[in-house]
């Protein structure tokens, strides 16, 4: 497939994305502005308060390639740090209308994401190649996604961004 010479991300993008993840059973949909094999992987990624992110971590074979930054270009995301016993550690909140709207996490930092406000929108930029197999290593202290525990966790970590918690 061959890339537009320009891809604008604009409202109706975000807009059809959005839609695309309210019709999703796990809440939340990717639009690539990459290819799969490159060495950089930009996307858009949006959440719907209900989605449960897995608490993970991200490591590459190179030092440091296991980095991730967000951007929140609409709506807000709260972001969990957690140690590796699976403590919370810290808790961000990223908000389009700001005063924080992204952060990048350091390679091996265990985090997971709420989505705060319906449709919001994020811009996610990583190393790539995207594998499948390694891209995440995940907390086994935390329930697997489609879980009850999962539903449950998820509205937990929801709650402390509503009553006041995160920067």
């Amino acid at each position: 497939m061959q890339r537009p010479v320009l891809q604008k991300l604009d409202q109706a993008l975000f807009d059809q994305i959005a839609a695309e993840a309210r019709s999703r059973p796990r809440l939340r949909c990717n639009f690539n502005l990459h290819d799969e094999p490159d060495a950089v992987q930009r996307f858009l990624n949006v959440l719907q308060p209900g989605t449960y992110v897995r608490p993970h971590r991200h490591r590459r074979e190179r030092c440091g390639d296991g980095f991730e930054c967000f951007v929140v270009l609409q709506g807000a995301i709260g972001l969990l740090l957690f140690d590796e016993q699976g403590e919370l550690l810290q808790r961000e909140t990223l908000r389009a209308s700001g005063p924080l709207r992204g952060i990048e996490l350091a390679e091996g930092q265990v985090h997971s994401l709420v989505a705060l406000d319906i449709d919001s929108v994020m811009f996610e930029l990583k190393q790539g190649p995207y594998q499948p197999l390694s891209d995440k290593d995940f907390l086994a202290c935390f329930p697997q996604e489609g879980t009850p525990e999962a539903v449950a966790i998820e509205r937990q970590w929801r709650d402390l961004f509503e009553q006041g918690g995160g920067s």
